[in-house]
């Protein structure tokens, strides 16, 4: 049996880390606040989802923080959780819709599950970009790798490989990004991969802001505005169809506005779009629909 982490020092930590990258995200914005919604969930828990929307370089944010317990649904009763009788769950999850097609899109979650007899921590980061840029892609991943290097537990070849696997829309051949890191059910040494989830959470902004302080001025046209928009819609189809969080919250009868909040405000789906041989759409489009790169 893995010893569990005291539930209430996890929950507490990631309200923490709720408020710092709020803070971070209002201070790059520059204008734009925060709305805090306060949920409940029938059956035992709740969380906070905090949302940002506006005009100015952030078009939407979220940045969400649950904590929820019970008996376990049948859909977690399948998995690590079978012949369980109660489970709690919380974790923090955070995604940026930047305006300037420039910038990319960020994707964050950290969680921590417990259970009669088990108890395991999961999480990753990744980056979505609608134009590439290799030193954004190489800073992004220095700070994850950087992160894992300073704790044994952590293995970024693997969660690289694993991230590279888990965003890839199947029904397209294509990557979501540019990738980062991905783990699950991580069971042996929990105080371990506590500390090293805390420092992951304490690194995400420093991770994605630098990045985000060089795109959001760079000039952008109508041509760039519907690539975003297209390339959203495929952010979209992978929320929708793959992504394992989405279905799961649904399928558990999940707060629905918290579960899509990560979801982009614009997005388009165009028949049959295709870049112009060797313009920069098309280089993004040859990386996605490429091998992994190690960047």
């Amino acid at each position: 049996m893995s010893t569990p982490i005291d539930r209430t020092s996890v929950e507490a930590r990631y309200r923490d880390l709720q408020d710092v990258l709020c803070r971070s995200l209002e201070e790059i914005d520059g204008g734009s606040r925060f709305t805090t919604d306060t949920w409940e969930r029938t059956g035992g828990g709740g969380g906070t989802t905090r949302i940002l929307t506006g005009d100015g370089p952030i078009e939407k944010a979220a940045v969400n923080v649950s904590a929820v317990w019970g008996t376990p649904p049948q859909q977690l009763a399948d998995g690590m959780a079978a012949g369980a009788k109660e489970f709690f769950a919380s974790g923090l999850s955070t995604i940026v819709h930047p305006s300037n097609p420039h910038a990319p899109t960020f994707h964050a979650n950290i969680r921590y599950f417990e259970t009669d007899d088990a108890a395991w921590f999961g999480g990753g980061s990744d980056l979505t970009p609608y134009y590439l840029y290799d030193e954004d892609a190489r800073h992004f991943h220095g700070v994850l790798k950087e992160t894992c290097g300073r704790h044994p537990v952590a293995d970024y070849p693997a969660w690289k490989t694993a991230c590279d696997a888990y965003f890839h829309l199947r029904h397209r051949g294509e990557a979501r990004g540019v990738g980062g890191i991905f783990f699950d059910h991580l069971t042996d040494d929990l105080p371990a991969v506590w500390a090293f989830q805390q420092d992951l959470g304490d690194h995400l902004a420093a991770s994605y802001i630098p990045i985000l302080e060089r795109r959001i001025d760079t000039p952008y046209g109508a041509e760039q505005i519907e690539w975003h928009e297209v390339r959203r819609g495929r952010y979209v189809e992978f929320n929708l169809v793959w992504d394992r969080g989405t279905r799961f919250g649904i399928e558990t009868d999940g707060r629905t506005e918290s579960i899509l909040a990560s979801l982009p405000p614009r997005a388009r789906w165009v028949y049959d779009h295709q870049p112009e041989r060797g313009s920069p759409e098309a280089e993004l489009l040859e990386m996605v629909r490429g091998e992994p790169r190690d960047w």
